[in-house]
């Protein structure tokens, strides 16, 4: 047995991780009928599928997907199982012989006999890992596909698609794979493009995930002097930046004219007009009065 690093994490901490990647992929596909099912109990013993992505739509209607859809997951199948390995744990023939066994589970405890009789090639077999599997590749190899980072391996008669996201292509599309890479600059795009599309996002969204985030690391790095609040603004000006790389005005597009004026005194808010632009609008009266206020005065 391979003996334990003293600094890996228990089980509890390793599920944190877990269900954090769950929620990113309920962000994903909210809004589309798809349903996405947490950690589920697929024995008496504790046997958790990490997430189940299941198509919703009513019989004879093929779901949308989510627009733009991270790398890997385009060919989605009626019911698809993910298993995902942290970056602290890793992808090797133990965890796809699980998935494998997920799968037959999964029919046994969650399908109607009707349901039983569903064609094999109605499921999709998934696995995500943070690192890249280097035992699988060498001695099982991996296919490339299109996307960088995805491959496919044909695994127990199936073919698995195994999604590595340190290895992913850098796009905002990905960044719910992002948020759970290890590297530090594919983590920060992940925060500065992350869109949530929950309804309710202080129940379920943006923030649920990204609290849920912080306090992991924090659990992880408990020296690192970094609060939520940091974490929070760190990611709004990354946003920010990133809106404004796009389009220099895009702040001042959101702002009424009132707010755009905000804070400037009198000599710059009237700076590039003309005189006949400064006068404009005044009232007559008014600009004899000063006018004569400043005879008298020189």
């Amino acid at each position: 047995m391979t003996p334990k690093h003293p600094n890996s994490p228990d089980k509890a901490r390793l599920r944190e991780w877990h269900r954090a990647f769950g929620i990113a992929l309920v962000e994903v596909f909210a809004d589309v009928p798809w349903r996405v099912e947490l950690e589920q109990e697929l024995a008496l013993t504790s046997q958790a599928l990490d997430v189940a992505i299941i198509e919703a739509a009513e019989a004879g209607c093929k779901a949308p997907l989510p627009d733009p859809l991270p790398d890997g997951l385009e060919n989605l199948r009626a019911i698809n199982l993910l298993s995902y390995k942290s970056r602290h744990e890793t992808l090797g023939v133990w965890s796809l012989d699980e998935l494998i066994g997920y799968y037959v589970l999964y029919r046994k405890v969650n399908l109607t006999a009707e349901q039983a009789r569903h064609p094999r090639d109605a499921f999709g077999l998934y696995a995500v890992a943070t690192r890249y599997p280097k035992g699988l590749a060498r001695h099982h190899g991996l296919q490339a596909t299109a996307w960088k980072g995805v491959y496919d391996l044909p695994w127990g008669g199936h073919r698995v698609r195994v999604i590595v996201l340190n290895r992913i292509s850098k796009h905002p599309r990905n960044a719910p794979w992002e948020l759970f890479a290890s590297e530090q600059d594919r983590m920060r795009q992940g925060l500065e493009h992350y869109r949530h599309r929950l309804r309710e996002p202080n129940q379920n969204g943006r923030w649920t995930l990204l609290e849920r985030l912080h306090l992991i690391f924090q659990r992880e790095a408990p020296e690192m002097a970094y609060t939520l609040q940091d974490f929070i603004r760190e990611t709004h000006e990354l946003v920010i930046e990133d809106a404004l790389k796009r389009d220099p005005d895009a702040i001042l597009k959101r702002l009424d004219p009132e707010q755009r004026l905000k804070g400037l005194d009198p000599e710059q808010r009237l700076k590039g007009l003309d005189p006949e632009q400064r006068l404009k609008g005044l009232d007559p009266a008014i600009i004899e009065a000063w006018l004569a206020k400043q005879r008298r005065d020189h």
